[in-house]
């Protein structure tokens, strides 16, 4: 009868399936607290040292790998398929290389490594042992910008600034390599960098102007 009251065996398996699903949530809920707090490292040992960053989790299968960032030491066991890219944003917290496409296409994550450019999304840390890494963060600092952050700040070479710390990176290993003087020549050794706001003429613009052929 549609007026009936539920039985008590009706009851019981109505508490059951609530129960079960309340010990699912937490179980899930707690699960992924545990998964996020994995991912950070809260040993304090990757705090700055006197010798740069040391870190010595014992994740199984990491590999050791010591590498020179922005001038600082640091001395890292990693997952071996760990790229470049979120070793540097999830271990070393230099969040100013972007994860833009994630599979080199874009240059949002370009740094330095031993003087050129590299898409660090297409790159294995474990691969760069003893080598010299920049980024965004060690070319220049707000009370003494880079010439080249200068001149994109001057001639507007950036909207919404994702891919601008890609392009400032290019842009500053463009001046050590051979690039003719045409905007041209600008143009197809930017190739690499994709801005999505289209502030491609003011970008080729602050690269001529610290080049001298504005």
């Amino acid at each position: 009868m549609s007026g009936s009251q539920p039985t008590e065996s009706q009851k019981a398996d109505s508490g059951a399936l609530s129960l079960s699903r309340r010990s699912f949530l937490s179980t899930a809920g707690t699960a992924g607290v545990v998964a996020a707090v994995g991912a950070v490292d809260l040993s304090g040992q990757d705090a700055p040292l006197s010798k740069g960053r040391t870190e010595e989790s014992a994740m199984e299968g990491a590999v050791a790998v010591t590498f020179r960032v922005n001038g600082v030491e640091h001395r890292l066991r990693v997952d071996p398929r760990t790229t470049l890219l979120d070793c540097l944003r999830e271990r070393l917290t230099l969040t100013g290389t972007k994860k833009g496409c994630d599979h080199g296409q874009c240059g949002a994550c370009t740094v330095h490594v031993n003087g050129r450019r590299v898409n660090s999304c297409l790159s294995l840390a474990a691969r760069h042992e003893g080598d010299e890494i920049t980024t965004i963060e060690g070319i220049g600092e707000p009370s003494k910008l880079h010439p080249m952050q200068a001149a994109f700040v001057e001639c507007d070479a950036y909207q919404c600034g994702y891919c601008t710390p890609g392009q400032i990176m290019s842009a500053v290993a463009l001046l050590k390599e051979p690039c003719g003087p045409e905007d041209d020549d600008v143009r197809e050794f930017m190739s690499g960098n994709i801005c999505r706001c289209g502030a491609y003429v003011n970008i080729v613009a602050a690269v001529q102007q610290v080049r001298g052929h504005a």
